[in-house]
Formats: structure tokens, C-alpha cells, sequence
């Protein structure tokens, strides 16, 4: 039986030029590159520069994107943008994005699901498909998290950076089996009881400001690993794959030791995980898209692999997406 598959075309990202390493952090707050790699695996963040919005990292990386899809910004009728960051409360960032690509027809809308943005809008995209109200769609993750850190508290402005990664998706009329090339099942979940463990103390109708990143570290930890396998499991289920059936897992990129327990727990030998956080610490909804870009371009990732994508952010939210590419 024949059905519509979310198939995959391309991928890009961009990083803002300025990178701040750990020894650069030091001398900002009290830490140190031991501190930080030991903790966190992050090396090293990138920073946008003034004058450098959300928008501008997501169109860079969307154009990447479209050239490695090999298309033109006219063939895409539909974007969503993932992001916690956008450049004006509204309009959304997407409709942005989709004036400075040239894009004058069909609809751009933003999603906020913070860390799991990238794998809510990749659900939301592969239902619109699915559905016929698209053809191809640019799925983009773009953060500028450095506007909102407090850069006096060291235990959140070591872990984030900016930074921005696209996808293109067609919808492709597929034989409605698991090899199949697009996205195989999609799941998402929320539990806003959670929200003091990770959250932005500002916004327009509470503070009338933008607020800066409050989060409690070890409860988000002992939270994330279990959310995390939670939905993966729910993706095995849903398809009748296992661990060893994967190529690539592709994690949410915001703390190696998240990483490493995650896939320990789920059986994912190290071999098979893409990790990157240590080149551009958590970019949030850009995350997963930038290490999904690296492995590709590095010839990891190739044409028929299984792919799992998977995050959790504040809210919290938490989602995985299996795909094979």
C-alpha cells in the first residue's frame, strides 16, 4: 500500500564567525577549561555579532540547505522555524526568513518547543506533507541563546551558543513499508510541571522584558535521560526496530554526559553516535540539525541509513524522530 513519505533532499547550517572558547570563559567568571570539558564536553561556542539576528543564521543555513537539495527558495512552499530566540516577539522569524529567501507564496510559521524545537517542527512538517497541504518544506532550527544568558552565572552561559541548521523535505509518494527513504514515525511529548527546572525569567506579558535563562542542572539531568529513552522506545515500538538496527543516533547536542548515558542506556554503541557539542556547546533547536549537516558532510551519514533524532527542552518538552535518510 502506497503512502506519502517526508523524504529528505538536504541539509545546511551556519555558525556565527566568533567563537569563545573555554579559556576566553575564564576569564569572565570563575571557571576553567577542565571544569567545563569534564562536565559538559563543550570546547569551545559560537557568538553571534551584533546586528546578527536569528533570522540572518537561519537563512544562511537555509541556503545551504536548498543547495545541497539542489532547488531554488521557489520550490519551497512551506517553513518552519524552530526557535527560542526569535528576532521580534512578532512577526514570527520564519516570515522573515522567507521574504530575505524570496519566497512570496505559500506559509512560514515558527515553532517553540526551546531544546526540542528541531524535532517538533520536523513532526509538524512531515503531518502538513502527509497531509497534501505542502510539497516541500524547510525545517530550520536557529538560535541566538547568548542574547539571553546571564553571563555572570557561570553554570548556564558555558553550555549555550548560536547558531542555526536547515533541512529540506519533499513529500515523495513511497510503498508504505519500513525501507522506505522520509520519516518513519514521529513522537512528542510535554509536561509543564516542570517548568522551574528550565526557564527564561521574562516575556512580554509577565515582564515586559526578555529575561535571562534560569535553569537547575541536576534535575534536568536526572529528567532527561529517562525522557530521552521514553520516546525512543515509543519510536522501537512503533516500528518493531531496536537499537542495533540504527546507523546513526543523533542526539540533541547539550551535555556529552546526557549523551553518553542516554545511548548507554538505550544499547547505542559510541560508534554510532553523532556528537558535535563539544564545536558549539547547546544551540537548542540548532542543535540537532547542525550535527545532522556535519555527519552528512563528512560521509557518515549516507543515503538509506536509519537515522534516530532526539531532544528534550524546557517545558519540558521531549520528542524523537526515526528516519531513514
Amino acid at each position: 500500500m502506497s503512502l506519502i513519505r517526508s523524504t529528505v533532499l538536504g541539509c545546511g547550517s551556519y555558525l556565527p564567525e566568533k567563537s569563545l572558547t573555554n579559556e576566553e570563559l575564564a576569564t569572565m567568571v570563575d571557571t576553567s577549561d577542565d571544569w567545563i570539558v569534564q562536565r559538559t564536553g563543550i570546547r569551545k561556542r559560537h557568538i553571534a555579532s551584533p546586528g546578527e539576528f536569528t533570522s540572518h543564521l537561519a537563512v544562511k543555513a537555509a541556503r545551504r540547505a536548498l543547495d545541497s537539495a539542489g532547488l531554488e527558495p521557489k520550490d519551497i512552499d512551506m517553513i518552519v522555524l524552530a526557535t527560542a530566540t526569535p528576532d521580534n516577539t512578532f512577526p514570527a522569524t520564519a516570515v522573515t526568513v522567507q521574504n530575505e529567501l524570496g519566497i512570496h507564496h505559500g506559509f512560514a510559521f515558527d515553532v517553540h518547543a526551546v531544546c526540542s524545537g528541531f524535532v517538533f517542527a520536523m513532526a509538524t512538517a512531515d503531518n502538513f506533507l502527509r497531509a497534501g497541504q505542502a510539497r516541500r518544506a524547510l525545517v530550520i532550527g536557529a538560535e541566538t541563546f547568548s542574547r539571553i544568558l546571564d553571563w555572570e552565572d557561570r553554570t548556564t552561559c558555558v553550555l549555550f551558543g548560536d547558531g542555526a541548521g536547515a533541512v529540506v523535505l519533499e513529500a515523495r509518494e513511497a510503498e508504505g513499508s519500513l525501507a522506505d527513504r522520509g520519516v518513519l514515525t514521529t513522537h512528542l511529548r510535554s509536561d509543564g510541571s516542570h517548568k522551574s527546572k528550565l526557564y527564561v525569567d521574562g516575556g512580554p506579558s509577565s515582564t515586559q522584558t526578555v529575561g535571562h535563562l534560569r535553569m537547575e542542572g541536576k534535575e534536568v539531568f536526572k529528567h532527561a535521560v529517562g525522557m530521552i529513552t521514553d520516546v525512543i522506545e515509543d519510536a522501537y515500538k512503533a516500528t518493531g526496530f531496536g537499537s542495533d538496527d540504527l546507523d546513526w543516533f543523533v542526539p540533541h547536542q547539550a551535555n556529552k554526559r546526557i549523551i553518553d548515558a542516554s545511548a548507554k542506556k538505550l544499547g547505542i554503541v559510541p560508534e554510532k553516535v553523532v556528537t558535535t557539542v563539544d564545536q558549539h556547546g547547546n544551540t537548542s533547536a540548532a542543535s540537532i540539525p547542525l550535527a545532522l549537516d556535519t555527519a552528512v558532510r563528512d560521509g557518515r551519514i549516507k543515503q538509506g541509513d536509519l537515522v534516530m533524532l532526539e531532544a528534550m527542552g524546557g517545558g519540558f518538552t521531549w520528542g524523537s524522530v526515526l528516519l531513514r535518510w
